[in-house]
C-alpha cells in the first residue's frame, strides 16, 4: 500500500506571494511519501534510479525528472509504474550532482539557476544511459518520458537522438524549443487545459508546426480542467475531481509506449 504526505500548502502560498514574478510554472504539488521499489546505481559519472519488471525484457524507458530532481518520490513512483507495466525504467540525475530546485529558493534566482541546467544539453548524459541500458540491462528498444523540464528535454531528444524509439513529453515547456518541430520519432505531447505557464495558444501553434513539418506519428492531447504537473504531482485521493484525468494521462502514456516499443 502506498502512503502519502501532503505538502504544506501554506508554505507554497507564501512562496508564491513573495515571488509574484515567477519564470517557471513549477509548484511541487502533492509530494508523495513513497517507498520506491528500485535501486540507485552509478552509470559512469551519473547517478540513476533503476526499477526492473518481474520478467526479463529488452524494452526500457528513460524517465527525465522535472526541476525538483531525480530523487523526487513522485518521479520514482512513475518509474515504478513503468516497471509494473513491463519496462526497465531508469531515472538518471540529469543535473549531474548539481542541486535540484527547492521550494525555499527565491524564484527571482530561477533563470540563473537554469543556465547550468539546460534541457537541450543532456546529450552526453543520454549517451551514457543508453550505453548502460544496453550493456547492463540488455535493452534493445528504448523510449523516453519527461515531466516539465524533462518534457522539454524529451522534445529535444525526439528532434535529435537517432537511438531512441519514441517519447512522451508531459507538459514540456514549449518555449524552450518552439521553433523546432521536425521530429525523428513518434512523440506524444500531454498538456493541461489550465496550465498557467503553457498557454493553449502555444499548444495550438505547436500543433500547426507539427502538422506542417513532422513526418512521423505524433499526438497532442489537452486534458480538460487540469493544471501543470497533473499526471505526476496530483494525488487521486485528495483530488477526486481530477482522478479520471490523472488516470487517463497515465494510461495514455503507457499505451503510447506499448504501441511504439
Amino acid at each position: 500500500m502506498l502512503w502519502y504526505s501532503q505538502l504544506n500548502i501554506f508554505c507554497s502560498l507564501v512562496s508564491h506571494m513573495a515571488n509574484e514574478s515567477r519564470p517557471c510554472p513549477c509548484d511541487i504539488g502533492d509530494r508523495f511519501d513513497y517507498e520506491s521499489r528500485g535501486q540507485e546505481v552509478q552509470a559512469e559519472h551519473i547517478k540513476a534510479y533503476v526499477c526492473k519488471p518481474p520478467a526479463s525484457t529488452d524494452k526500457a524507458v528513460i524517465v527525465i525528472h522535472d526541476i525538483f530532481g531525480w530523487q523526487l518520490p513522485n518521479t520514482r513512483y512513475m518509474a515504478d509504474m513503468l516497471a509494473a507495466h513491463g519496462y526497465i525504467a531508469i531515472c538518471p540525475d540529469f543535473f549531474v550532482g548539481q542541486e535540484a530546485w527547492k521550494l525555499s529558493n527565491d524564484w527571482a534566482t530561477f533563470n540563473d539557476w537554469l543556465k547550468t541546467r539546460n534541457a537541450g544539453k543532456i546529450d552526453k548524459e543520454v549517451d551514457v544511459i543508453l550505453k548502460y541500458l544496453r550493456e547492463q540491462c540488455g535493452a534493445k528498444k528504448i523510449g523516453v518520458i519527461g515531466f516539465c523540464w524533462g518534457g522539454a528535454a524529451v522534445q529535444h531528444l525526439m528532434l535529435k537522438n537517432p537511438h531512441l524509439k519514441t517519447g512522451v513529453s508531459l507538459y514540456g515547456v514549449i518555449r524552450f524549443f518552439e521553433d523546432r518541430s521536425s521530429l525523428l520519432h513518434p512523440t506524444f505531447f500531454i498538456f493541461a487545459e489550465k496550465d498557467e505557464h503553457i498557454p493553449l495558444e502555444q499548444v495550438t501553434l505547436l500543433e500547426q508546426k507539427l502538422k506542417q513539418n513532422c513526418k512521423v506519428d505524433y499526438e497532442v492531447k489537452i486534458y480538460p480542467g487540469q493544471t501543470h504537473g497533473f499526471v505526476h504531482r496530483k494525488r487521486e485521493d485528495i483530488n477526486p475531481q481530477d482522478k479520471p484525468y490523472i488516470e487517463e494521462g497515465r494510461k495514455d502514456m503507457i499505451n503510447w509506449l506499448n504501441k511504439y516499443l
